[in-house]
Parts: C-alpha cells; sequence; structure tokens
C-alpha cells in the first residue's frame, strides 16, 4: 500500500490518509450563503471518495467579505444549523472537513454585499469598484470577525479550520507589497505586512481553544511585481509556526496574475514533469519550516504524488480540480487503477458555479452528452 494511504495527524486531528480537497468555490449555497442540501451532498460525494480531509469553499466571515454568489457564510449564527447538518452529514460518510475562512477584501462583490469594498489601500481594480484601505478599527472588527467565525465553525462540528491568506484575497493583500502601501504598523516590512494575518490567527487560537486543528492557506507566490515572493512567503510560515498553527498549505497567484505567469491558468498538465506547480517553494519551505506542508498546484497522477511524500518536499497532498472532475478519484487509486486524474486544466468548471448551478465539469459533462448521441 502507498505511503499516501497511511493514517495521519495534522495537529490532533487523525486523518485516514494524505490526500486533503483544496477549498474550492461550489457556487451552491443560497443567495445568503446558507448550506443547501446540494452543496452538503457535494461534501459527502468527496467523503465517500476516501479523501483524508475536505476543506469547504471560501466561506465569508462578513457580509462586506463576499466574493461571489452562492458562497457559503459564517457571519451570523443563523448559518449554523446548515453548517451543522453538513459536518454530521460528512462524518456519517467516514469522513473529516475543515471550514475555510475568508474575507475577498478588494475582490469583494459589492452589488451582491451591497457594501463598500475594503483593501490593505486604496485599491481600484481595472473595470472594477473602488475600494478603500482599511481603518486601524476596521482591522479590529475583522479579527473577531474571523475568530468568531472559527468559533460557529467549532460549534458545527467541523475538524478543522483553514484561514485564507493566498489567491489576493484580504490577508494575502496585506502580505503583498503589490497590495499593501499602507504606511502604519500594518504595511511596509514583512513583519508587518504580516502582522493582521497573525493577529487572526491569535483571536482564533484564543476562540477555538489550544487543540483546535487551525491551517492556513498561503501564496508561494503572487506571480505580479512587486508581489510576495517564495522567500517571503516562508518567513510568514516561520512566522506560522511560532504562533501554534497546526498545518501550511502553500498555494500560489492571484486574480491579476497574467495567464502566461500564473501557472494554473496554462492549460493541460502533458506530462508528470508538469506537474507540482510549486514544488520549488516547497523544497524551501521543508528546509526552514517544521510545520506539516499541504501541497496542492497542478497535481494529476498518483506517481507524483507519491514521489512528493517519499522525497520529503510535501507531507500532505492536496488537489481541486481532478475532484471537481472526479469526487472518488483517491477511492480508484487506493483501489489500485493508478490512471492519473482526467482534469483537462481547462477552467471551465468555474463558470456553471457562477450562473446558479454549481461547479462541475463542463469537459466531462460534454463527453457524456456526445456519447449518449
Amino acid at each position: 500500500m502507498s505511503l499516501l494511504f497511511e493514517p495521519s495527524t495534522i495537529g490532533r486531528l487523525t486523518l485516514p490518509n494524505r490526500f486533503v480537497r483544496s477549498a474550492t468555490f461550489e457556487g451552491l449555497a443560497t443567495p445568503e450563503g446558507a448550506v443547501t442540501p446540494a452543496l452538503t451532498q457535494r461534501m459527502v460525494e468527496l467523503a465517500l471518495g476516501q479523501v483524508g480531509l475536505i476543506i469547504t469553499g471560501h466561506t465569508m466571515v462578513s457580509l462586506e467579505g463576499r466574493a461571489g454568489p452562492c458562497q457559503m457564510a459564517a457571519h451570523s449564527d443563523a448559518f449554523l444549523p446548515g453548517l451543522t447538518a453538513m459536518t454530521q452529514a460528512v462524518h456519517k460518510a467516514q469522513g473529516r472537513i475543515a471550514l475555510q475562512l475568508a474575507h475577498a477584501g478588494y475582490m469583494a462583490n459589492t452589488e451582491l454585499s451591497g457594501l463598500p469594498a475594503l483593501g490593505a489601500s486604496d485599491f481600484t481594480p481595472e473595470g472594477g469598484q473602488p475600494a478603500r484601505a482599511a481603518t486601524v478599527q476596521d482591522l479590529a472588527r475583522l479579527v473577531q470577525n474571523f475568530a468568531m467565525a472559527a468559533q460557529r465553525a467549532k460549534t458545527a462540528g467541523f475538524d478543522a479550520v483553514q484561514v485564507h491568506a493566498a489567491h489576493g484575497y484580504l490577508l494575502s493583500q496585506f502580505l503583498s507589497p503589490y497590495f499593501n502601501k499602507r504606511q502604519d504598523q500594518y504595511g511596509g516590512p514583512l513583519e508587518n505586512r504580516a502582522r493582521l494575518l497573525l493577529e487572526v490567527v491569535r483571536a482564533i487560537r484564543q476562540a477555538v481553544g489550544p487543540d483546535y486543528p487551525l491551517l492556513v492557506k498561503l501564496n508561494s507566490e503572487d506571480f505580479i511585481e512587486p508581489g510576495l515572493v517564495p522567500a517571503e512567503a516562508i518567513q510568514v510560515a516561520a512566522l506560522l509556526e511560532q504562533e501554534s498553527v497546526d498545518a501550511v498549505e502553500l498555494s500560489g497567484g492571484c486574480k491579476l496574475a497574467g495567464p502566461g505567469r500564473m501557472p494554473a491558468r496554462q492549460g493541460r498538465i502533458k506530462s508528470p514533469e508538469d506537474e507540482g506547480y510549486y514544488r520549488q517553494a516547497a523544497r524551501m519551505y521543508q528546509q526552514e519550516v517544521g510545520l506539516p506542508l499541504i501541497l496542492v498546484g497542478g497535481l494529476r497522477s498518483l506517481e507524483v504524488a507519491e514521489a512528493l511524500v517519499r522525497d520529503g518536499v510535501a507531507d500532505f497532498i492536496s488537489l481541486c480540480r481532478p475532484l471537481i472532475r472526479e469526487p472518488g478519484l483517491i477511492k480508484r487509486w487506493r483501489e489500485g487503477d493508478r490512471r492519473p486524474s482526467a482534469c483537462l486544466s481547462d477552467n471551465l468548471c468555474y463558470g456553471p458555479a457562477f450562473d446558479g448551478r454549481g461547479v462541475f465539469c463542463v469537459a466531462e459533462s460534454l463527453e457524456k452528452d456526445q456519447s449518449s448521441r
């Protein structure tokens, strides 16, 4: 049996294997953000597919941080019944599930929220709505928003929480010199740019207690100039290690990164050599940081995943688009069918999530339609 299918731990959470479902926007919540039966069923399918740890799609910790339509929410106790029903269903299917906590920052959808967007600094994206720089008072409130959402996750029965500090969302914006032009204690040198993330982590830890698993998702690189670079990302991870975080997931890129620079937008993965977009940053991480590393990005084959863990590049393997195409991929691999994921990396799967149908593999749907004719 592959070492990937051996039981493993993140903090005090025992997992049946080393596979993680990376947070994926499902687009299946109600317009207000409540969990629906369809959304819960997606999580159950992943549990039945033997994913070791399921991380939900980004869940807003405040209304102003809303990123898109039908996005999960945890900014009010009103969402607890649906969140609780989700965890109960996943646990019944023998799964483990973490709630990802997020604030979109300047990428917030102001039409849906009805509120102005906040960012690290004043910023107006091309063709978008202006975001104002968050005040110190705003930041104190946002820290508490994260902490209260984490407490709701624990109350609802989630096995862990993950703080989203990647992909150009609010906490990522503070880390990045591209977005963060502040002159106060939250801007300038890296230790200042990381201050808000560290305050969020501390507040969550105080809210959920010392034993509750706490994960953070970080960019290894922003792929914009001047953005966060791998050496800085590793320094941030080292700071997180001092703050009782239990694991880091390493990803990369943001909305403003050009398609020629951001690996996830470069199309189909044609060979094993194309897999593992951030493996070099992961090697740097392993030399400097002692926290378990969850690695996501272009991983499609069991052989590459095994090699990354065997060689000490990653401790856990995280998958996003392959599990949209095939929620039962891990089960298939475990049962001996080692064919790579059929994911085409075409990114068409996200389109349906924005028009009310929920994320699904468009290519697979077209293939089935053609074969039935």
